[in-house]
């Protein structure tokens, strides 16, 4: 065993993941991933938060059903279900006032608040998709597959912020678009 050997090894591989990537099936995945790309940023152009969630989690259990490969793989893509599925139904509180009071009064102290809001379920499922999506990001994933990651971070930070923008209305913090303030 040398590390001349396993030099050895590793180019061996990256010669055939390259040789791979020119041929027409390498072309394939290059235009779907290209498609699936263009199709995030325009869900997340959108700003519709329900559509946002929706395509990342039809993207969470497709990757479960067909690529989860691994006892820890389907772990951390079942998690994402389970709390994307929670912040979606947080929606539906953070859209009712009188709902979304009983939330933020269980969110009191300052370390379960930011920016003045709750730092609720679905806050929390924004920030931990935000480093699970990081830490794929962090692995070997061809150029095509990096764009495609890209697009789902910036989704889930624009999610974030239209998310936190209903937050601040449910609250009070900002009034209602056409509502005038004190009214």
């Amino acid at each position: 065993m040398s590390e001349e050997a396993i030099d050895d090894l590793l180019v061996a591989e990256f010669i055939s993941v390259k040789a791979r990537s020119r041929g027409a099936r390498g072309e394939a995945l290059r235009v779907s991933r290209s498609f699936i790309e263009n199709y995030l940023r325009d869900v997340g152009r959108s700003s519709d938060l329900d559509a946002i969630l929706a395509t990342e989690r039809a993207i969470l259990g497709n990757d479960l059903q067909r690529y989860a490969n691994s006892r820890a793989m389907r772990s951390s893509l079942e998690t994402s279900l389970t709390e994307i599925d929670t912040a979606t139904r947080m929606l539906g509180r953070v859209r009712d006032r009188a709902a979304y009071r009983e939330v933020d009064a269980s969110f009191r102290l300052p370390k379960n608040r930011t920016g003045g809001v709750p730092r609720d379920e679905a806050r929390q499922f924004f920030r931990s998709h935000a480093a699970r999506l990081l830490n794929q990001d962090k692995s070997r994933l061809d150029e095509s597959e990096k764009r495609v990651l890209d697009q789902r971070r910036l989704n889930m930070r624009h999610a974030e912020k239209l998310y936190t923008a209903l937050q601040e209305r449910a609250i009070g913090i900002v009034p209602d678009r056409g509502t005038r303030p004190g009214s």
